[in-house]
């Protein structure tokens, strides 16, 4: 009688040997286009986000919304960490709501269920994003604060303000208007847990005035 043929332990051991190398090789490949997707579907999000404002603007004559009641009323939070104001924009998801019905793309999906996107500074209802112009109530309003202005005076107001965080302004393609949240590792206040976190390893997706999105490098958050 002939014996079944079978693998022997040398064999059975380099099988697994080599599934471990190719697994080693895989899993960072797979993470790194997991999280390259979960970008691209940030981005969709914004450019939706921008179709919305442009067609808020088409409504109101051109005029950017001014809810610093609502902004108000809905919890606003000046941060004495970071932030150092409230750009939380749960109050824009609200007023764009007529345009834009589906509530899931205010939030980045790299954000859903992790440190950054639970924090108390970021989320708000379904909100995940930040809108620095908008991020405080001061009556009147801030030269670097977009609240009721048209594009163009929003514009010169920001270069006016010489924001040291914003730099010269020479157009609305220089203004951002939506940002993923962001912790700078290198801003003392920032909490342990938060510091260096955002929500795409090493930058951010940014959403600008002429409603155009990309992504930046940003070496103050981890790689």
């Amino acid at each position: 009688m002939t014996r079944p043929k079978a693998f022997t332990l040398i064999e059975l051991l380099v099988v697994i040997a080599i599934i471990a190398i190719l697994a080693a090789i895989l899993f960072p490949v797979f993470a790194s286009a997991k999280a390259a997707a979960k970008r691209v579907a940030c981005l969709s999000n914004m450019k939706q986000i921008g179709t919305g404002f442009v067609l808020y603007l088409s409504d109101y004559d051109d005029t950017l919304p001014d809810r610093r009641d609502l902004k108000t009323s809905l919890g606003y939070r000046p941060w004495t960490s970071w932030p150092p104001s409230d750009p939380r924009a749960e109050w824009a998801e609200v007023i764009l709501e007529p345009y834009l019905k589906n509530k899931d793309i205010w939030s980045c999906p790299a954000t859903i269920n992790t440190t950054v996107g639970e924090a108390i500074q970021v989320k708000q209802g379904n909100s995940r994003y930040w809108m620095w112009r908008f991020d405080r109530t001061s009556q009147p309003v801030d030269l670097d604060n977009f609240w009721g202005k048209s594009p163009e005076q929003a514009v010169s107001d920001l270069d006016a303000a010489a924001n040291p965080t914003v730099g010269r302004v020479n157009g609305v393609a220089d203004c951002e208007l939506l940002v993923d949240p962001y912790f700078p590792k290198t801003i003392p206040s920032v909490a342990t847990e938060l510091k260096g976190k955002t929500a795409h390893a090493g930058g951010r997706n940014r959403l600008f005035l002429d409603f155009h999105a990309k992504w930046m490098r940003d070496i103050r958050t981890n790689p």
